[in-house]
């Protein structure tokens, strides 16, 4: 097909905008970020697993018709049924502006229609062609400097991709049309399953004029006076309150940390406003089969509310890479990736990208994996509620950033190891995968996750990795907090899914650990004081209830309105200089019986300290306390355990609260994870995230291990080879 120029006269448009003043762009997009309804979703059904790659036939060498052909033949004869494509080349979409071009791309999806390989499309918004960066670089991002104090924005550049401000006007004129166009042109097409909204969104710290005037006007809506936000802030300190709109400083320099964290938010809407405002797009103009996805470029980001992109999605996805390889691949990171998407949604998710063989952008981490742990991992990701596997991507590039981030085929195009497993899992998935797609998971312990609380724990760390005043780095946070809390969680091969600050009912959950909750308003502490007067049990960290929802330490004795529940009180708190001890080994934690970071000291009213440091002055105060308060208990961390030690704290309460059971007998290389397919049959898969034969005991009704077809029955012994897995679907 011939390009298209458009005939709308967009030069004349872009002029006619320029003239727009700031205010008013600002105005616009506050309005875009009010409460809009969210358009209605879909109910999807996935027969079997998606499983396959993300293609470029326009990356590659030579006769690309000739290549597009020997690849669709080595797809097909692997057993792949699925490819991500058309992303990351919108200069290709739209050469020069206003000029279209489809047939690149009709010939790619044409020949996978033709094979039976469905489609998914992206839409190409995250790295802007050079025309455009020439014609408009106010577009660019001006980007919030990097350290402690802040400094001057830096401008980015053009060539490394995600660059842009995306509330630009001249770039949300231009992505919308080409978003309509293509989406348009391929709304009927049966081969295009869905659409991807742009690819692993964040905000790119962009801080530019109408970023900065639309913080400006949503602050406005926020807190209605200057007066009111001052108080909020404590702005009186350093004299720097507020007295009209006008006087609010950029975030360049800005030492307030309520201004920090509450920045933070805007970024996290920019992105959402973003995202949502795609999603109307593509809803508007795609096939009423298509579904809307975007994939999120791994959880958890500072910068990014996945919980709030994800009401205008159909089905999340997420980017899950994991890079423990080799000797260390385990898949503990595919599971807190995995629980958090399904979390989302309470749904199946899609992995949109994963690893093939190696990855990195240089060629210093070159870890290429084991045999048999590219199989493993594609049910690793399938038991945590996957529906589709898709590895970044088919075809290794010769060339640029991404040249050693390899696919499943190297550099020279061929069938290789990488392939030869791949078709070998794709071959199991073609008999097994309607058993095993749509898995339904069901956990009784929940991670509560506060991005409000990571922020402000980053503004005002705990831990540095250099000397005083360097404000260097943490060498730990509440990141690695929330990981070590889940690793010690998948150790014990205990499910969780993840709950947030909105969440209005906790009482799904027998277990509710919170790591350190430093951000919340009076109305979340009350609500997990509720939930264990109503029988809940907690397990909660070291810096919960200390500041309230903007930021500021509260004006009572610590941990605040959590007192009651906690059963104690504090009035101070240290570093920890060196790993202490806790007194007596009282966790059977051996080596691992140390403390770091941190230390409260904390002072029990009702509270039953579990455990004191074994220090001459910190051993007056217990490390460790659990409150009985009403039908429920609130244990407490006052201090950074160590990883053994969070294991056996974690045991003893899933103990106490019900819920171990023979899976927490198996070898420690076993993992286990449970669910209940499509069909109502339970499915047990059972890990070996080893190089070495490990016998597993299965303690479940009788069925067939599904790789296999032999009967299996309760209490036989399960033999499990190096990095591989059985799959039990009961009768």
């Amino acid at each position: 097909m011939k390009g298209k120029v458009m005939d709308f006269p967009s030069k004349r448009f872009l002029i006619v905008l320029s003239s727009i003043s700031l205010l008013a762009v600002a105005a616009v997009a506050q309005q875009a970020h009010s409460d809009a309804p969210t358009p209605a979703q879909k109910t999807l059904e996935f027969p079997t697993v998606l499983y396959g790659a993300a293609y470029y036939n326009e990356y590659m060498p030579g006769d690309r018709d000739a290549r597009l052909q020997k690849d669709i033949a080595m797809m097909k004869a692997a057993g792949l049924n699925v490819v991500r494509m058309g992303e990351s080349t919108w200069s290709l979409w739209e050469p020069e502006d206003g000029r279209f071009e489809y047939a690149w791309m009709d010939r790619v999806v044409d020949a996978m229609g033709k094979a039976g390989i469905k489609v998914i499309l992206g839409t190409p918004t995250y790295s802007i062609p050079a025309w455009m960066a020439h014609e408009h670089p106010e577009i660019l991002a001006d980007r919030i400097s990097g350290g402690h104090f802040g400094g001057p924005t830096e401008p980015a550049q053009y060539g490394m991709r995600q660059n842009m401000d995306t509330d630009s006007p001249a770039y949300r004129f231009y992505a919308e049309r080409l978003i309509r166009h293509i989406v348009a042109h391929y709304k009927d097409n049966p081969t295009v399953i869905g659409w991807q909204l742009d690819n692993e969104t964040a905000s790119y710290d962009a801080a530019n004029r109408d970023v900065f005037i639309g913080f400006q006007h949503y602050l406005e809506k926020k807190f209605v006076t200057p007066k009111a936000l001052s108080k909020a802030w404590f702005l009186n300190y350093w004299g720097e309150n507020l007295h009209t709109w006008e006087d609010l400083p950029t975030r360049n320099g800005a030492q307030s940390t309520g201004y920090k964290l509450e920045w933070s938010r805007w970024s996290q809407m920019r992105v959402t406003d973003f995202l949502h405002w795609q999603s109307e797009l593509v809803r508007e103009c795609a096939g009423a089969q298509q579904f809307i996805t975007t994939d999120y470029g791994s959880m958890m980001k500072r910068d990014v509310n996945e919980e709030a992109i994800a009401e205008s999605l159909d089905i999340v996805a997420d980017n899950i890479y994991h890079f423990a390889a080799q000797d260390h691949y385990d898949g503990a990171t595919q599971a807190i990736q995995g629980d958090f998407s399904r979390s989302l949604k309470h749904a199946n998710f899609l992995v949109t990208e994963t690893n093939a063989q190696s990855t990195d952008w240089t060629s210093a981490h070159q870890y290429p994996p084991y045999d048999g742990q590219l199989r493993e991992d594609v049910y690793t990701h399938l038991s945590n509620g996957a529906n589709m596997v898709e590895y970044w991507h088919w075809a290794s590039i010769p060339a640029n950033q991404e040249t050693y981030w390899k696919g499943v085929l190297s550099h020279d195009l061929e069938p290789n190891r990488a392939y030869a497993e791949v078709s070998r899992t794709a071959h199991e998935l073609e008999k097994i995968g309607p058993h095993l797609v749509g898995l339904n998971i069901h956990n009784d312990v929940a991670i509560l996750w506060s991005r409000d609380s990571d922020n402000a724990i980053e503004f005002m760390p705990f831990t540095s990795s250099g000397p005083q005043w360097s404000f260097a780095g943490p060498t730990a946070d509440y990141t690695s907090l929330v990981m070590q809390l889940h690793r010690s969680l998948y150790d014990l091969n205990v499910g969780a899914d993840f709950v947030f600050p909105e969440t209005k009912d906790f009482s799904a959950y027998k277990l509710l650990i919170v790591p350190a909750l430093y951000i919340a308003d009076d109305a979340l502490l009350q609500r997990i004081a509720d939930y264990v007067k109503g029988g809940g049990h907690v397990v909660m960290t070291f810096k919960s209830g200390f500041a309230n929802e903007n930021s500021a330490v509260r004006w009572v004795r610590a941990p605040g309105p959590l007192r009651e529940a906690a059963g104690f009180s504090y009035q101070e708190f240290s570093n920890l200089e060196h790993p202490l001890a806790l007194k007596d080994d009282p966790f059977h934690a051996g080596d691992g019986n140390k403390v770091s970071y941190w230390a409260e000291f904390l002072m029990p009213e009702h509270a039953k300290p579990l455990a004191y440091y074994d220090h001459p002055f910190f051993g007056k105060w217990p490390a460790i306390t659990e409150n009985q308060f009403g039908a429920g208990t609130l244990l407490y961390e006052g201090t950074y355990l160590s990883n053994a030690l969070q294991t056996a704290i974690l045991k003893r309460a899933l103990e106490e609260s019900g819920l171990t059971g023979p899976d927490q007998q198996e070898p420690a290389s076993v993992h286990v994870t449970h669910g209940v397919n499509r069909m109502g049959k339970r499915l047990h898969y059972y890990f070996n995230y080893s190089a070495g034969e490990v016998k597993a005991n299965y303690a479940y009704g009788g069925g067939t291990n599904l790789l296999d077809g032999r009967p299996v029955s309760k209490s036989d012994s399960l033999a499990l080879g190096p990095w591989d897995l059985a799959i039990i679907e009961e009768k």
